[in-house]
């Protein structure tokens, strides 16, 4: 529900009552993703979406129904191949959308969700999206670093959802979760949709030039919080750089060292070396390459520039394991020239890492368009993409 967040909280406080919709699921090529979501007030007004177009009105009346009778619905939306017009989903997808009555009533904790979610607090929302007994549907609790708040029904319940909410939310991640009636390990009978809000991911840029300006300008329309680090004040200042969110003056290696050991980094960020310039390069690259947790290393330069920092990076001990989590040349090869296309084909090379893409014009390949996400824990079994 990230960008319908100003009119849900409008609702909300005015105390009327709403419905919500959120996709769940999705199945092959689905217009939107998980966490996907629509809010339709009491005056018919439509805020969000879950399908970019194709199903709108459909979710739209079911929405109008479930605010006049309070009871949640799941529902699935699809196409047959001999009737793709029938229900609207033209695309060949499939998604689930779940709907149920939105207020300060039937939601005490939402004000506080949104809070959090704006202070960059981590955040989940886990919801039951399928039970025998209908008083359970659309039940919640709020996982969150003060504590776990509301009930799905039960302490066991509470406590197994929360437990795997963490996981997810520790990840960024949302999923369904398959549980017993009673929220048992084993067994069936309750799905529970966790939503998580994590902060954003990170992106470090490392070298002040004019690439990495244009880089933080992609980075920050994908979505990361970009910070640009470079040790030399005269060239590392936020007028250089107002794409960024952050800029550093500090030894590139130094500051990614200080990053990692207050717990800033996860498995979601990004690290990107783009001043080729081995007294920068290769200390920071000494320090990068054995973190871990980093989603994608990539570093700036010419072949023969790349050649020379992987041998002074073997002679400063690093192993061929470590050397390999280096993209080197870093960026996708789109014949970029200007800061802005190499801005553009960095990220494309992060796209691409992030979900498994080869980096092939779609018209040369066969199956489906989407990729998929790294499975999490229990997840109830479906074809994500």
């Amino acid at each position: 529900m990230d960008d319908i967040f100003d009119e849900a909280l409008r609702v909300w406080q005015s105390g009327e009552v709403a419905a919500a919709a959120t996709v769940i699921r999705t199945f092959d090529s689905a217009p939107r993703p998980v966490g996907a979501a629509m809010v339709v007030g009491s005056d018919g007004a439509v805020a969000g979406s879950v399908s970019g177009g194709c199903v709108e009105g459909a979710v739209y009346e079911l929405a109008q129904d479930v605010m006049h009778t309070g009871s949640p619905v799941l529902t699935r939306y699809g196409v047959s191949d001999d009737d793709a017009f029938a229900v609207g989903l033209t695309c060949g997808g499939t998604l689930d959308v779940f709907v149920q009555a939105f207020s300060r009533r039937s939601f005490p904790e939402f004000e506080a969700v949104v809070e959090n979610i704006r202070d960059n607090v981590p955040v989940a929302v886990a919801t039951v999206v399928a039970h025998a007994d209908p008083n359970r549907l659309g039940r919640r609790i709020v996982v969150g670093e003060s504590g776990t708040r509301g009930s799905l029904g039960s302490a066991r319940a509470d406590a197994a959802v929360a437990d795997d909410a963490t996981g997810l939310l520790a990840a960024g991640r949302s999923a369904v979760l398959a549980y017993g009636p009673d929220g048992q390990r084993r067994g069936e009978g309750m799905e529970v949709f966790v939503s998580s809000h994590a902060p954003p991911p990170r992106m470090l840029v490392f070298g002040a030039i004019d690439f990495a300006a244009a880089v933080a300008q992609q980075g920050t329309f994908l979505g990361y919080r970009v910070t640009v680090c470079d040790a030399r004040a005269v060239f590392a200042t936020p007028q250089r750089f107002p794409a960024a969110e952050q800029v550093v003056v500090a030894w590139p290696h130094d500051y990614l060292s200080q990053q990692w050991s207050a717990g800033e980094l996860d498995e979601r960020t990004v690290v990107c070396v783009l001043t080729h310039d081995p007294k920068f390069d290769v200390p920071l690259l000494e320090v990068a390459l054995r973190i871990p947790v980093l989603a994608f290393v990539g570093a700036m330069g010419s072949r023969r520039t790349h050649d020379d920092r992987t041998a002074r990076l073997r002679a400063a001990g690093l192993t061929e394991i470590e050397l390999s989590r280096l993209a080197s040349p870093i960026g996708l090869d789109l014949g970029a020239r200007t800061p802005q296309e190499t801005a553009v084909s960095i990220a494309a090379e992060i796209i691409a890492h992030r979900w498994g893409g080869s980096g092939e014009p779609l018209r040369s390949r066969h199956g489906r368009i989407h990729h998929d996400s790294t499975e999490g824990p229990r997840e109830a079994e479906y074809d994500a993409v």
